[in-house]
Order: structure tokens, then sequence, then C-alpha cells
């Protein structure tokens, strides 16, 4: 990505900045590999062996042959340039990540070519590229030394041959080298075989491996990898090049501009010219490597799966045995980001000392070099709950669980598939992401059997599948090369015919390895830049029509930028819940995790400070493509439909960069004799010379461009000094900038200098602390998130939550405690961490339990009912929550297990009380991890817990509502009114529970379940309490209680029913406070109860819950009341209050359904519960209502309607209604229907109920504001109602009517158990 990859503002635009060469000091003479030694250390310390004597002394175990020695850098030139500081250790590490490897006649030197890339703290980039050969090591002592370690080694094996095979595998796949897997040719002699692990002074010739390296500030990969041939083609030809090689490394350096943006140069290297590019300010930034490598090597599908992964910033993990396919890959990956950009750990090729970054709790990308022969299996990783393991040589991915697939794949992988064909690359799309990667066949095939393997794997392979016969020819002439399967798959990229292979093996001036100097060189580079150029508009136009309109939900609140800077932290920036709310549905998994990511929230970051700032490059290139967009489209829906749109700009990006390689802007100067001393450096064959420093060291002073851009660049520092002055001190807005994105990122790359235990310990301390951060900024979010919803139910304000985004936020905070759990493991067991510790927790508790002759494991302390006394108790233990989760069949993985027992017990508010007790077994931690994890440094995980004890401020049901399938055991107590004669019923009672996500059917309760409790003043309860288990129902809304009036004692005066998940601890109150009998109260034999959540409270709050209601009130609901009890003691509402209490009802059935709809919640509560639609409308109707008693008889609402409608049915047969019209007749008429239907019912529901289910169907079916004028116009209403009465007043008729109508715009669906035996 080159959007970062300039260096710092002051870098003169100077192509390369270092040429270094690396190789053996032979004065120095051989020294054991340092970092070799230190990965011995970690090794034994990861598996818990004394890390001192593993890594002291000599390995005389292993060949020499096979054996890593120091490597030094023996030149750079220049010494050191200002604007970019030479790192010694990390470019001679990455130079040579194994360090020095030997070689004798017998054993294949193919020269080798690999990148690498060196990320500063700012986030700039320096790329190096690498040409590795193999020069015959003269120095006698060198040799002598050799011998004798061969000796040592040889006396080793007699000693202890038993021990060879175990031996061989301490350095295992991890440290392996990529020289390891050179084997000598099939069509070696026997005895050739046995040379290449042996050496003799006297009869071998011993080689050692150089490199020559290019450090520059873009990523010319293509151009360097020429250069860098050129150069080594130059060393071994049979003459001596036309120039000195001084002329061409001073020229290279000094006389080679970079290209002016939006313009190609030529410059000269040692026998052809070479050409380069850069794209313009409106065009993508510059990616040189080769994505048609990457889309070959991975697959169509495969790399967008691991695309989004990084997308997602989950931990990516490249593995293979070249270094330069992990480049290409890397680079690959990073560059289609565009517009956004990785912000964590991104190191390419990780060198051996460098494993315990592995270990890193944070997202990263990094690749891991793999050793030929190496079971995946064998590689033991600290961490993958949240892992995407791409192996590039077996073609294959492991992708993390919960896995959101990218918007519109199948289309998106078909487009990219047709780009490549278009160049006559056959791209395999149908290969699935495997969840284990089986070992190649050649991973255990010697000699002549492994070469045939291959080939045959080779030819198998679809994703190859744009190999031809003539390549298949080449690749039987190359049988038991070792660079085989790379030059298989880049064969048709790079042009290699069977006549240039016979000149590569003779080692003809001319021939580099790469190809990129043959016929026809020029046109292949033109096509492949064509061709990733192509690619990455794919890419970039997705970007483009997901993100067009993402500038509206951009939160700009901050008056400059100093205060922004300031109050980062606690400001919005985007509207993540409008913007999701836009969103066609597909794409809500994908984005509602994407916004989340740090890079999402640093390219809004970085559209907010283009205010007061020059705008980021990259952003304006996209921004600029938005608004080409909205001018062709002029803000079409198509912005915002879910359909597929293909790029449309692929033949004009293609175009511009044609017309740049053909038509070269600029060409450099020409290299040319310098002035130095003739005779040093003498050319001899084979030998890369030692070069003059004195000339190369000090660059041109008159050199025109490079003038230019000094003084434009004096200019451009001035008036950076001036903002500066005028806005904010840099210093003070780099400090916030970097506390603003360190989140998760507080190393961007390890540093490759020092690399003591001690450093060590201090980058796991920054790990430790990042992670307690990341904990605060989770948490606090989730809380602010959550309460700010919470907020708006209450009626403050809007909602900036939705349940995706909640389900999203609480997914990261599982991914956070796998991470942390993660962090300084001893032994990895299992994929979940957290999972294994609790297995380890669980077998440890249970052993104890058994040892105390316990039937149970102990048990942690005794919930204290959250609703009524008559709930027993329910148990809280961390041991019986994993019992849960381990007998739900749904989950299949360790991982899933974690993230399941997380949700509950955040849901049970439970998390950090459980964790707590987990980590209060300190030896069980001790054993498991290592003394600096995140989990034994006592005040980080103190903290920790506070951060997750916070949550339990809010309520969460984040388990009930993801596992919807799963069995759960409910418990029912049915609690009737004492101080009683009829505290209990001879009736047989049954009950139907009902949920958001169904019912459990009528349950009939067993009469031998009387039990009795006793308060805290012993006084006794009797109740019914009974538990039945059905599918998960989600939270509950209603309960139908009923009886069947059989026995003495069959009316039944209920004050509340009580239900209760065993699973989550959710106690839901479902208050009555009714009678349930023939000839009582409304007589009714069932009731359609509407429920409460039961909010956590101390005894005495149950026990007040508890205590007697009023007769015939029910505590929480005081509408459902007979006309007679409104009289007297009870005060009544105004007809203020009742209009305004109708609008609020109306008002909250609006809201319900403006939500998005999995999150809306229960309707039948709006309907029918406290302040619902059906309580307002009693109200109203129970205004001036006359109140005398009939003989003593209550006198309800439905008694008014049955009496109207009476009127209307004989109305109709004396022929009073011919004279109104056909409109009134058809509202009468389906007035009549309904009442008889609901009338008629064989549920004994009541007349409160009766009047309920005319009210619920009216406004289901619109016929509510039509039946009330029908109501009003029966002479009835005279002899029931006062002449005050609202529902004799026209003016407050017309306008409840008129609110009632604005409920027609919505579709309300009944719950079943309202319905329930109603036909209509």
């Amino acid at each position: 990505m080159s959007g970062t990859s300039a260096g710092s503002a002051a870098a003169p635009c100077r192509f390369a900045h270092y040429f270094v060469i690396c190789g053996i000091d032979t004065e120095t003479g051989l020294e054991p590999d340092e970092l070799a030694a230190l990965h011995r250390w970690l090794e034994a310390d990861r598996q818990g062996r004394d890390p001192d004597t593993a890594s002291a002394g000599e390995n005389f175990e292993q060949s020499p042959l096979k054996r890593t020695f120091k490597s030094k850098v023996l030149a750079r030139y220049p010494e050191n340039v200002e604007w970019n500081p030479f790192d010694q250790d990390a470019v001679n590490m990455l130079c040579m990540p194994k360090g020095l490897s030997f070689r004798t006649q017998a054993d294949q030197r193919e020269p080798q070519f690999h990148s690498f890339i060196i990320t500063k703290e700012d986030g700039s980039r320096t790329y190096g590229f690498v040409h590795t050969f193999y020069e015959e090591v003269t120095s006698p002592q060198i040799c002598s030394a050799m011998q004798t370690l061969y000796q040592m080694h040889n006396a080793e094996q007699t000693n202890a041959t038993s021990s060879s095979s175990s031996s061989s595998s301490s350095m295992d796949s991890l440290a392996s080298s990529l020289d390891d897997g050179y084997s000598p040719t099939s069509s070696s002699s026997s005895s050739l075989s046995r040379a290449a692990g042996s050496y003799d002074s006297s009869r071998d010739t011993l080689y050692v491996s150089k490199a020559l390296c290019l450090i520059t500030p873009m990523p010319f990969m293509h151009a360097c990898r020429r250069f860098l041939a050129q150069m080594h083609s130059a060393v071994i030809a049979a003459t001596a090049p036309p120039l000195p090689l001084e002329s061409y490394v001073y020229n290279i350096l000094y006389e080679v501009p970079l290209p002016a943006p939006g313009r190609s140069l030529k410059f000269h290297g040692i026998y052809e010219p070479i050409v380069c590019q850069r794209p313009g300010p409106g065009e993508l930034p510059l990616a040189d490597f080769p994505l048609a490598e990457a889309f070959s090597l991975l697959g169509v599908e495969n790399l967008v799966q691991v695309f989004t992964c990084t997308l997602l910033e989950m931990q990516i993990l490249l593995y293979s045995q070249d270094y330069q396919r992990l480049m290409t890959v890397a680079e690959g990956i990073t560059t289609l980001l565009f517009p956004f950009q990785w912000q964590h750990v991104y190191v390419p090729i990780l060198p051996a000392s460098l494993l315990h970054f592995l270990d890193a709790p944070v997202p990263y990308l990094m690749g891991l070099q793999s050793k030929e022969g190496t079971d995946r299996s064998k590689l033991e990783l600290p961490q993958e709950a949240n892992l995407c393991f791409v192996d590039i040589d077996n073609h294959s991915i492991e992708l993390p669980e919960d896995f959101p697939q990218f918007p519109n794949k199948i289309e998106f992988i078909q487009e990219l598939t047709e780009v490549l064909l278009s160049f006559g690359i056959s791209a395999n799309t149908g290969a699935p992401p495997r969840t284990r990667s089986s070992p190649g066949s050649t991973s255990s095939t010697p000699g002549r059997e492994r070469k045939s393997a291959t080939l045959r794997q080779l030819e198998d392979d679809g994703r190859n599948g744009n190999l031809a016969g003539e390549e298949l020819v080449v690749l039987e002439l190359l049988q038991g090369n070792a660079t085989l399967e790379r030059l298989q798959a880049l064969t048709k990229r790079t042009g290699v015919t069977v006549a240039r292979v016979e000149a590569l093996r003779a080692g003809v001036k001319g021939q580099p390895t790469d190809g990129g100097n043959q016929t026809g060189g020029e046109e292949e580079e033109l096509r492949n830049a064509k061709l990733n150029v192509q690619l990455r508009e794919v890419f970039a136009s997705r970007f483009t029509t997901m993100f067009a309109d993402y500038e509206s939900f951009v939160i700009q609140s901050a008056p400059d930028l100093e205060s922004w800077l300031t109050n980062r932290e606690q400001m919005h920036n985007f509207d993540k819940a409008s913007f999701l709310s836009d969103q066609p549905e597909p794409y809500l998994p994908f984005l509602s995790h994407f916004i989340e990511t740090q890079m999402f929230a640093t390219f809004i970051d970085n559209k907010i400070m283009s205010q007061w700032e020059e705008k980021e490059p990259m952003l304006h290139v996209f921004d600029t493509r938005i608004d080409k967009a909205r001018l062709y489209n002029i803000r079409a829906p198509s912005l915002r439909s879910s359909c597929y749109q293909r790029c449309s700009i692929l033949k004009e990006s293609a175009q511009a960069i044609e017309q740049r390689l053909m038509k070269i802007d600029h060409t450099a100067i020409h290299p040319h004799l310098l002035d130095m001393k003739i005779g040093q450096g003498k050319y001899e064959q084979g030998f890369f010379p030692k070069l003059q420093t004195e000339v190369l060291n000090t660059g041109p002073s008159n050199n025109k461009w490079c003038h230019k851009a000094t003084t434009a660049q004096r200019r451009k520092d001035r008036h950076r000094q001036q903002t500066e002055h005028l806005t904010l001190d840099n210093d003070l807005k780099e400090k916030y900038m970097q506390e603003a994105r360190s989140l998760g990122k507080n190393l961007r790359q390890p540093k490759l200098s020092d690399l003591s235990p001690a450093v060590i310990a201090q980058t796991n301390w920054k790990f430790v602390e990042g992670l307690l951060k990341e904990c605060r900024m989770k948490t606090k979010r989730m809380l602010v998130e959550k309460m700010g919803r919470e907020a708006v139910e209450l009626g403050h304000g809007e909602a900036s939550i939705t349940g995706l985004e909640e389900n999203t936020l609480i997914a990261s905070l599982c991914d956070l405690l796998e991470r942390i759990w993660s962090h300084g493991l001893q032994v990895k067991q299992g994929k979940s961490a957290l999972w294994s510790h609790l297995l380890h927790y669980q077998a440890r508790e249970e052993m104890l339990a058994q040892q105390a002759d316990s039937p149970a494991p102990r048990i942690l302390e005794r919930r204290k009912s959250d609703s009524s006394i008559a709930m027993p108790s329910l148990r809280v233990s961390l041991i019986q929550d994993m019992r849960h989760i381990q007998s739900m069949s749904e989950i299949k993985t360790d991982v899933g297990r974690a993230r399941a027992w997380i949700r509950l017990s955040l849901e049970k508010k439970l998390l950090s009380q459980h964790l707590k007790q987990l980590l209060s077994r300190q030896a069980l931690t001790k054993k498991l991890y290592k003394r600096y994890a995140f989990l034994r440094c006592e005040e980080e995980k103190e903290q920790f817990l506070f951060h997750l004890l916070s949550l339990n401020a809010v309520d969460y049901f984040c388990f009930t509502s993801v596992f919807t399938t799963i069995m759960i055991p409910y418990r029912v107590v049915i609690i009737p009114i004492k101080k009683l004669s009829n505290a209990m019923t001879t009736s047989n009672p049954w009950v139907c529970v009902s949920g958001e996500l169904g019912d459990s059917g009528i349950m009939q309760i067993p009469k031998n379940v009387l039990e009795m409790t006793f308060d805290s003043a012993f006084r006794p309860h009797t109740h019914i309490s009974a538990i039945f288990k059905c599918q998960n129902l989600g939270k509950l809304t209603t309960v139908q209680l009923g009886h069947d009036n059989a026995g003495l004692l069959a009316k039944w005066l209920v004050d509340c029913v009580m239900v209760r998940n065993e699973i989550t601890g959710h106690t839901y109150r479902f208050p009555c406070g009714r009678w349930l009998g023939k000839g009582v109260d409304d007589g009714s034999l069932e009731r359609v109860l509407i429920g409460e959540l039961v909010l956590p409270s101390g005894e005495d709050d149950s026990a007040r819950a508890c205590r007697t209601p009023p007769l015939q009130r029910s505590p929480s609901q005081g509408r459902r009341i007979s006309i007679t009890s409104l009289t007297g003691r009870d005060t009544k509402l105004n007809s203020a209050q009742i209009q305004e209490g109708i609008g609020e009802a109306v008002n909250n059935i609006i809201k319900h359904f403006h939500k998005p709809e999995k999150e809306r919640g229960s309707l039948t509560v709006l309907l029918c519960g406290e302040n619902s639609l059906v309580a307002a409308l009693e109200q109203f109707f129970h205004h001036g209502f006359k109140s005398a008693r009939l003989f003593q008889k209550t006198v309800f609402v439905w008694d008014f309607v049955e009496k109207a409608v009476a009127y209307m049915e004989s109305a109709d047969q004396i022929g009073d209604l011919q004279e109104t019209t056909e409109a009134m007749k058809m509202t009468c008429q389906s007035l009549c229907h309904y009442f008889n239907a609901i009338n008629s019912t064989s549920r004994n529901i009541g007349k409160d109920g009766k009047f309920q289910l005319l009210v619920c169907l009216g406004a289901r079916d619109r016929l509510l504001p039509q039946w009330l004028p029908l109501l009003v116009e029966c002479p009835v209403i005279l002899q029931m109602y006062e002449d005050t009465a609202m529902l004799r007043d026209p003016s407050t008729l017309s306008t409840l009517i008129s609110v009632l109508e604005t409920l027609h715009d919505f579709s309300i669906t009944l719950e079943a158990s309202l319905v329930k035996g109603i036909n209509l």
C-alpha cells in the first residue's frame, strides 16, 4: 500500500535509498546463529523445559550443512540516509531470515528472490528486495571450520544414533529453513545423494549464501527484481560487464528518481533497460506485487474469504515454504483493502526469533515459513479461535467460526473470475475453504516418488488450470528441481520456455532466473500491470457501492481540530445505527462487524480531520469516485439496493497504465564511469567484488531533479511550520492521534534489533496494557449503547443501537476474552483457550467434590430469589452453567461452547463473578500460564474484572435470542391471594406459556404439587409449583391460566403467576388479582395474563411485591377492574388524562412498527399490558358509566356492548336499519359477527377478556374506528352513560377515531394465545 509508504515527509524522490550486501564475514569466521539459539530458548520456555540448558552450547545433532550461521551486513551504500536511518539488525534479519546456509557441489544452488517490508512506529513503510545466490567459499579457515564441525556431528551421530530422529525435530516446523527444502536432483547417483548431507574439504567445493538487497521507499517490485537479477548475471557471466558494478549501483542510488505521480520512468540496468510507472493522483495507489499469482495460489473464493477476514481484523497467519509467496499474498490482500488500511501488526515474513509474536492477543497479519514435509497438525499455534490460517502451498484455508460472508459474494467471485479469464488465467472458484489442510503427497516422498507425486499434484490442481501442455513439458525437464512448484505457478506469467530453461541451467550471461529480461518481458509486465489494476478496480468498486452514502452518517461535532483530538475517545464520529438501517438486509451481517473495526474508525477519523487538514491521499481518491458515481446515478435507488453492480471502469484503468508504459515520460541518466581508482574491485567470475565505498557513499551535488525536490520540500516545510504554529503543536497532535488509534495496535511492527528475553517481556507488557485498554473501551461502548437504547424505551431521545449491532458488540467481547485467555499460554490445548481453562477448572472441582464425598461439585452460593418468596432460590454455579452448555447438542466445537458460556454468563449478570471464581484457583492459573500472561498480572486482572462487572448494569438476552432451538426447563409458580379461605382450588389447573419464539402448549398441572414456604417472619404461604421442559420460548409475553371448574372449591382467587427460565434465571411476573370461576367476578374460567420481567431486588422488596392487593384488583394492572370498584376509594382519571393515555398507547404501537423487525419485542404487551391500547380504551368506556348495581350484580363494559349488539340485530330484523347506507350496514354486520364469534367461543375468558379480544381483533382488521359511531348511536347509551361521558361527546369521539385510524398503516398480527378458538 503506498498511502503511507513514502517514509517521512522530508524524503527526497530517490528511487532507492540503500544498496546492501549481506553474507559471511571471513574475518570473524563461522558463528552459530544467535537468533536460532534464542528460538531454542523460546521453544524450551514454551514447552516447560529449562530454557538456559536448551539454548546453551553448540547444536551438533544437526549436520552443519543443515544448520544456520550468523550472517552480517558486509556493506551498505550509502552509510546512512537522514530521512530513513539504516536499521542494520532488521535488514540483516529480513535479508537472510534464517541466517547463512552452506551448500556443496552436490546440492541445488538456484538463486532466490524475495521481498520484505519494515513498518515504522508511525505506520510508514520501507520495502526491501533481495536476490540470494551461492558463492564459492575461498577462505581456508571457513572450510577447515566446516570440516571440524562435520566431524563433531559425525561423532555425535555415532554416539547417539537412536536419538537422531527426535533431535532432528528439535527445531520444529516453526524454526525450519527454506534452505532445508533443497534436495539433490533425482538424477543424482547414490554417492552424490550421500554427499549432499556430508562435507569433505579435500573432495567437496563449499558454497555459502550471499544476498544483494535494494531498500526503496515504494514497492517497485518488478523493477528491483530485474535490476538485481541483471547484477547477479553480471557476476556469473564469462565476461566482465560493460562498466564497473559501482557505476550501476551509483546510478540507481543517486541518479534514478522516483517516477512522478501519473508518469513512467525508464532507467538502465546492466544489460537491458527497466521501465516502471506510478499511478496518478486520482488512481488507485501503487501496487506492484502480482495479484494473479495470489489468486492462482489460493483460488478466487479462498482469496475473497481471506480478504473478508482481513477486513474484519481477525488474526491472519500465512504459511508457505517460499518467502516471496508470503509477501505476494500479504501485499496482495492489503492492497485490495482500498480505501481502508490495515492498522495492526503486519509482518509478512516472521523470523524464527519472533515466534513469540504468534502469542500476540491482537489482530495481526503475519507470514510464517514452513518446512518441507511438515504436517500442519504439528504446528502448535497459541490461539485459533479467531484465526484464519492460510496454507499457501496447499491452496487451502481454515476459517474462524461465526464468519459473516462478504456481500454479494457469488456475483463478486464471478466478476473476478471473468477478469482473470480475459487474461487467459483460469481460476478455480469452487474450492471450499478447508477446516483442516491435509499434507500434500510430496511431504514424505523421497527422490523420484516425490517428483512424480509433485507433477501429478500439479496436473490435478484446478487452481493452476491455466497451465498448458507446453509448460508441463518444461516441468518434466525440471523434475527434481527445488523451484519446481514456484516455476510451475509462475510459468504463464514469466514467459519461460524450454530453450530459456536450458539457458538458465547453463548460466548464460543475461538470463536471470525470473525471465524478466527475456524477449517479451516488457509486454508481460504490461499485461501484469493491467491485470493487477483491473482486479483492484473490482474490489474498489464494491466499496464505492457499499459506502456511497457514508458521508451522510459522519458526525462532525467538534469546532476545531484541537478540541476534536482532545475529546476523541468520548465522541461518536459515525451514526452506526442509522447507517445500518439504511443498508440492504443481506449486507448487514458483514457491515455490522466491519464498522466496528479499527480500520473503519481510522477511515472516519481521516474524513473528519480533512476539515482542517489536507485530505489523506486514499480518502481523496475514494471520495472523488463516490462523487463521480453520484453524478452518473443522480442518487438513484440502486445505490441502496442489494443488486450487484459490476465495475464500469475496467477498460479505462487498464488504458491509463498502458499509455504510461508504452509512452515513457522520463528516462534517467545512463550509468557512466565514476571518478574512482582503477584496478580495485577487479572482475572475477562467480564472485561479487568488494565495491569502492568512497564513490558510493556520497551522491551528486548538482542533480537537477534532486535540487528541485529539495527546494519544493523546503517550501512545504515552511508552510507546514506556519500552519502548525497557527493550529496545534505537531507533537501534541501526534500524541493525541497515537492515543486515539492505539487500541489493539500497541505494536504495529515488532522491533527486530534487540531480541533479549527482557525485550520480549516488555513486548508482552505492552500487550497486557493494550488488552486492558481494549476491555475498558469495549465494556464502555456496550454500556453506553445499551443504556442509550433503554433510555429511549423510557422516552428519552433516539435509539443508538440495533439488535444486530448489539450482537456484534457481544461477539467482539467474546473474541477479546479468547485473546486474553490465549495470551501467555504454557501449552495450547484445543482451539479455545477459555474453554480449555474452564474444563481444567471443572475437572479439579469435581475431583475435590469426590474426595469430600459430596454428591455434587461445590456450589458457590445461592442466588436470592428475584421474584417472590414462593419462587425457590436458583443456585449460582459456574460448573452448573458449564453443564448447561455441555448438554447443548447444537454446539459442536470448543470455540462455540466458550462463546455460548460467555453469552449465558452475561445474560445472567454473572460473567465477572464466574471469571473471578475461575481465576481464584491460582495454582491452576500458574500451571496453565506463563508469568507474563495477562491473567497473572494481578492489578490488570482486577481492573479487567471490574470493567466486566459494569455490564451488570444493563439487561442482555444474548443467550436466549441466539440459541433459539434448545430445550429449556421452565418453573411455573401459581400464587393465590392469601388471607382468604379460597387460597387453593379443587379444580384441575392448566397453563400455557407464550414467548416471542412460540408457546409451550397447554400444560396440565398435577394436583400433588402443592408447596408451602415460609417468609422471613415464618408466615406460611401455599402455592402451586411445577417444572416443564420445552423449546426456547424467547422473552416471555403471556400466560394463559385456567381450570376446569371441577370439585367443591371451584372458585380460585389468583394473585399472580411466576415463570422462571431455569437456565438463564430470568423470572417473569404475570399479575392477575382476579377470580377464576363461574358466578364470581366476570365469570371467567381462564385469563390471558401479560408478563413483566422481574428485576433483581432485595428480600424486603420481594416481600412487598407479594403483599395482598385490594380485592378484585391486579397489583400492577389498574385497568383489570369492574365498574363497581371504580367508585368509592379508587380515584378516577379525568378526560384529559384518559385522552393522553390513548395517545401514548397508539404512539407506542407506531414506534413498535418503526423499529427493525428483529428488534420490535412484544406487540401483545402494547395491546393488552399495562398502559396498553386495551387499558386506555377501557378507561375511555368507563368514563361517565352509570355505576348503580342491578340486584347487586356487577356491570361490565361488555354488558354495554352486548346490549348495543342486541339492539342492532333486533333493529335489523324489524327494518329500522333499511334507511342507513350500505357501508353502515356492512359495519353493523361486522360488529355483530365479531361479537357473536367471541361470545360463542368455547373458551371461558370472562367479560373483560371478551372486551379485550374485541379491541384486539378490531385493531387488527382496521374496524375499530368504524364500530365506535355505531355504539354511540344506540339508544342503550342513554341508559348506561351519564351526559358528561366522553363517549357521548362528538368532538372527543371524533378525535379518538382519527387517532385510531393512524394504526391502519400497519399490519397487526395477534399472538396465538389471544385469538385461540376464534375463527374470523
